[in-house]
């Protein structure tokens, strides 16, 4: 039997992996949202402060980083990107 398609019996251990699951995939996501952000920061040579930078990196909103991206693509400095 693979472990993948193993199926727990009881609710709680249902619930249980799939709430780490759910969880450990919302924070891989905001982690490589954190990357693309910086990533087009480093690409237009905008340097980041470590208040900025620790900003970035502890944002887990999907919504706030499709926001910052965006800015990211015109922007003139990282503060306009964060406002």
């Amino acid at each position: 039997m693979k472990i993948a398609n193993y199926k727990y019996q009881s609710d709680f251990a249902r619930r249980y992996f799939q709430q780490g699951f759910t969880e450990g995939k919302a924070e891989g996501e905001a982690k490589g949202q954190a990357m693309a952000l910086l990533t087009v920061l480093a690409a237009r040579d905008r340097t980041v402060s470590d208040a900025a930078r620790q900003r970035i990196t502890e944002c887990t909103d999907p919504d706030q980083f499709e926001t910052w991206i965006r800015r990211a693509a015109t922007a003139i400095s990282v503060a306009e990107i964060l406002a």
